[in-house]
């Protein structure tokens, strides 16, 4: 029998055969099958652990904040930006008003001192001046006008807080102020300051430039030069403005009494 087995046409086939299946070099579908499993195939998947999830919630969380206060910070100097370059553009266009008007401040009366009998052209006050000159058309009807800058605080009953630099522009004729019943509200140049007052110069007896003075008392003249020291709610203090009056030395109007 087992001569017979080993001198079987078939033993050498079958041997071949296990060879193949058990084989792992060997190629086929069979091969495949009986084949051990691969490592990658056989091996799970890792997942996240908790400890890696937190970590990844934690610095998804710091980056968002730090995203947002960097945003935050962007927002509030942009704005600050603005205001600041707001302030700017209106302190200019303040200041560019008053040098302007101030400048163009002529000798023309606007009342009748009652005590000396004199024209009233020019009265000077630590918180108010008045003055004529001629409005433009865009302001107005033109022709001259009586500018009435002065400086009032919450107190007058206008129901605005603070203290501010107001100008209305009532009309002259022949030397009287018209009163107008249509006339507009007094303008509010600047609003909320903290300080603000207004200073005159002109010539002494001895014909040279005299000191600041609060008041201007020769209400009959002009005097040289106005300077007006304004400082904001804030502290910020304006930039000094002094503007000279081309007309008072023409009509007279270099010496003064001061204060």
């Amino acid at each position: 029998m087992a001569c017979a087995c080993k001198g079987s046409p078939t033993a050498p086939a079958f041997a071949r055969s296990a060879q193949a299946l058990f084989d792992p070099r060997a190629n086929g579908s069979q091969a495949g099958l009986i084949a051990p499993r691969s490592r990658r195939g056989g091996s799970k998947a890792r997942g996240f652990t908790l400890i890696e999830v937190l970590l990844a919630t934690v610095l998804l969380a710091a980056g968002l904040a730090l995203a947002f206060a960097t945003l935050r910070a962007a927002t509030i100097t942009s704005q600050r930006g603005e205001l600041m370059a707001q302030r700017s553009e209106r302190m200019r266009a303040v200041e560019g008003f008053l040098r302007r008007r101030i400048a163009s401040a002529l000798p023309i009366g606007f009342g009748v001192d009652e005590t000396t009998g004199t024209p009233l052209r020019f009265i000077g006050e630590p918180d108010r001046m008045r003055f004529v000159a001629d409005l433009p058309d865009y302001l107005g009807r033109g022709g001259p006008h009586l500018h009435d800058v002065r400086i009032v605080d919450s107190t007058d009953g206008s129901g605005r807080n603070g203290t501010r630099l107001v100008v209305s522009l009532p009309m002259v004729l022949a030397g009287e102020v018209v009163e107008d019943r249509d006339a507009r509200p007094p303008e509010t140049l600047v609003p909320d300051l903290k300080e603000a007052r207004f200073r005159y110069r002109g010539l002494d007896d001895q014909n040279q430039l005299g000191d600041w003075s609060d008041e201007w008392n020769t209400t009959d003249r002009l005097p040289l030069q106005v300077r007006i020291d304004i400082q904001s709610a804030d502290g910020m203090a304006w930039p000094m403005l002094v503007v000279a009056l081309p007309q008072a030395a023409s009509a007279g109007g270099s010496t003064g009494e001061f204060r």
